[in-house]
């Protein structure tokens, strides 16, 4: 100990023996050791808070620290306790060497150390010895040109980011994580002295190791510390009866799949940042983690949480099991894996019949048996319920209506729609089928909430992002009204664990053999995907989606937002009427086959429908068109004749003056159809 007590007073000595102008030419001599060491890659929170850290290439934990990073007192008691005069000296602090040799000398021990916060730096960058005459003044050589080329904040900066606190953990807030398990923004007396002690004897005072150490260690710091006028008395008193923890804390992890996918997506960013709220994200994960136990062995769930209106993902749960339970395989971000959607597509199908003027909210359909070449659907229970109105169909679920749309809409169209709304559907086969509207199609979590809020946004592509807000495309999936209507029916079924009157249009579906639980829904702003069942897809026992994922759908809901917000009100252009005021051909729906039959059965008047409205027009005739029947064909109009003999499916019946008309057809074989119009 006399012994670097000597080195280091004849070091500070031999500093000022030599003249001023040798001086300044040692220290630019001086080659400095890289700066910018590698540290941590964090993802951040939309709030700036840590989601997680990934160790550096060794295995270290170094996290990048700033000054405003960590709590004002500890940068205070951190001065006072290794360099009171960091801001007066230029790197090295002569008085302090010298004082700090004669106490030696005059104690036989080492009794305060000489030196500076600037030349710890030099070591820690340079992973130099300080125990030699040449690794004594190399350090000293280093702390002079730190000094000359940067900043003081710069090289503190560089202290709190490379300074040891024991094993693979450098710099202050890997420190804090790992022993306090939190940020070092705000910590307490007892937290600040044992972090000013820990990088003197990193190894010898670690907490994880010998606790004991750790806390004498951290006694006198606060001894000191109280003596420099950092603390007062009862401060430390308290600090002092704080047992110090031997156990280390892990680093966050929160969003594990989602942060694993940004660090992967942007492999070059030490910082990435994302859309995610940190407390939405945590509560989720601690209410999807509490589910777990209500289900069957080896379940698991995964939740997805948007603001439609921007597109930026709020919350992102991939599945809800610790990430080391391989039971659950929760290695695998169920979010972004490719299951059937089961009766979730079945309001895309509604929207695009509605879309296309195949059919109406209040057209009645009939829910009977039914068969489409070799396919027959049923219905999940069995059961057929006759004729049905469409919004009763689709609160109900029923397979059978949704598939005599489908099959008037197209398989084909069905699926380049999905694609327009941004959504990647998976087919087992080259071609889709009629099954397609019945989860028969390979999508993700992501995918139904992409799909759910462009009903939100009225019909338009709405892009998610877990980063900046990105541009939509603004592609047009549904027309507006009919993206409403959808909403409108959803949104009136009840909800098992929300309000009677929740305001969310919301939609489940359970795939075949029970594999996959969905619930989809949102309010005016949010959009909330769930999916429950087990990664390896292997079948449940009878779960149903509306038992498992749809309540916890709704509290979902409920960590989101303290108040649903209302959905749209509706487009001017929306047509809300009763069945009785439909125009004819949307009154009750027809499948292709039976609109085949139909043609070669009774004429049918196609324009204009009964009920229409039509402006008058001296110089326009009004075309009469028509389909099925026998020709020729005898056309009336209020009893007048206007042709006979007709054998084609259009007629133009002249300049109509304004009023009633009940316009009569009758074919070759007597039969005969009506429509009644106006003219006005």
């Amino acid at each position: 100990m006399i012994r670097h007590a000597v080195l280091a007073a004849t070091c500070a000595m031999a500093l000022f023996a030599g003249a001023h102008d040798g001086l300044n030419r040692w220290t630019q001599d001086a080659v400095l050791p890289p700066l910018l060491h590698e540290t941590s890659v964090e993802v951040r929170a939309r709030g700036g808070e840590l989601l997680r850290a990934f160790p550096v290439e060794d295995g270290r934990w170094r996290l990048a620290t700033r000054i405003a990073d960590v709590d004002p007192t500890y940068i205070e008691a951190l001065l006072a306790y290794e360099d009171k005069r960091f801001f007066q000296h230029r790197g090295v602090d002569a008085r302090a060497l010298i004082r700090a040799s004669w106490q030696a000398l005059w104690n036989g021990r080492i009794v305060s150390g000489g030196s500076t916060l600037t030349m710890q730096v030099a070591r820690l960058l340079e992973n130099g010895r300080t125990g030699s005459w040449s690794g004594k003044l190399r350090q000293m050589q280093l702390a002079l040109a730190l000094e000359q080329r940067l900043s003081k904040e710069e090289i503190l900066t560089l202290y709190l980011t490379h300074a040891p606190f024991g094993g693979n953990l450098e710099g202050v807030r890997a420190a804090s994580y790992a022993y306090f398990g939190k940020g070092p923004k705000r910590l307490t007396p007892a937290q600040i002295a044992l972090l000013v002690t820990l990088p003197q004897a990193p190894e010898a005072r670690r907490p994880d190791r010998g606790a004991r150490v750790a806390q004498a260690a951290r006694d006198a710091a606060l001894e000191r510390l109280e003596e420099a006028g950092v603390f007062h008395s009862e401060a430390t008193s308290a600090a002092r009866r704080t047992a110090v923890s031997s156990s280390l804390k892990p680093f966050p992890a929160t969003a594990f799949h989602t942060t694993e996918r940004a660090r992967l997506e942007q492999p070059e960013q030490a910082q990435i940042l994302l859309t995610l709220d940190a407390g939405l994200q945590n509560r989720l994960e601690s209410l999807a983690a509490s589910h777990l136990n209500r289900l069957e062995p080896n379940v698991t769930i995964a939740l997805m949480v948007a603001d439609h209106t921007s597109g930026e993902i709020l919350a992102s749960v991939g599945s809800a099991a610790e990430i080391d339970d391989t039971a659950r395989k929760a290695y695998i971000d169920m979010t972004r894996a490719t299951r059937s959607p089961g009766s979730a597509l079945k309001p895309l199908v509604y929207a695009m019949a509605f879309d296309l003027g195949l059919a109406h909210p209040e057209t009645l359909i009939k829910d009977a048996p039914v068969r489409f070449g070799t396919y027959t659907p049923s219905n999940f229970d069995g059961q057929f319920r006759g004729e049905i109105k469409l919004r009763e169909a689709l609160q109900l679920s029923l397979n059978i209506p949704v598939v005599s749309l489908l099959e008037r809409i197209g398989p084909e169209r069905f699926m380049q729609r999905l694609e327009r709304a941004g959504l990647q559907p998976q087919l087992q086969g080259s071609k889709a089928g009629l099954a397609v509207g019945l989860g028969g199609v390979g999508l993700s979590l992501h995918d139904l909430v992409t799909l759910y809020a462009s009903f939100a946004q009225h019909g338009r592509a709405v892009t998610l992002s877990q980063y900046a807000p990105q541009p939509t495309s603004g592609q047009r999936v549904t027309a507006s009204a009919a993206a409403w209507q959808v909403g409108e029916i959803l949104s009136s079924a009840p909800l098992e664990n929300a309000q009677l009157n929740h305001g969310i249009a919301f939609k489940t579906g359970t795939s075949y053999g029970y594999r996959d639980n969905w619930a989809l829904g949102y309010d005016g702003r949010y959009v909330v995907g769930v999916w429950v069942g087990r990664a390896d897809g292997t079948p449940m026992q009878q779960a149903f989606a509306r038992s498992t994922a749809a309540p916890l759908l709704a509290q979902v809901f409920q960590y989101v937002a303290p108040q649903i917000a209302p959905l749209a009100p509706p487009p001017p252009e929306t047509l809300i009427v009763s069945n009785a005021q439909l125009p004819q051909p949307l009154q009750r729906f027809e499948t292709r086959d039976a609109l085949k039959r139909a043609d070669a059965s009774r004429p049918d008047i196609v324009f204009p429908p009964s009920g229409a409205r039509l402006a008058a027009d001296p110089e326009l005739p009004l075309i009469l068109k028509l389909r099925g029947g026998t020709p020729p064909y005898a056309v009336f109009a209020n009893g007048e004749i206007k042709a006979l003999g007709l054998h084609s499916r259009e007629a133009s019946l002249g300049p109509m003056t304004q009023g009633f008309f009940e316009l009569s057809v009758v074919d070759a074989e007597g039969r005969a159809t009506r429509a009644s119009i106006e003219i006005r």
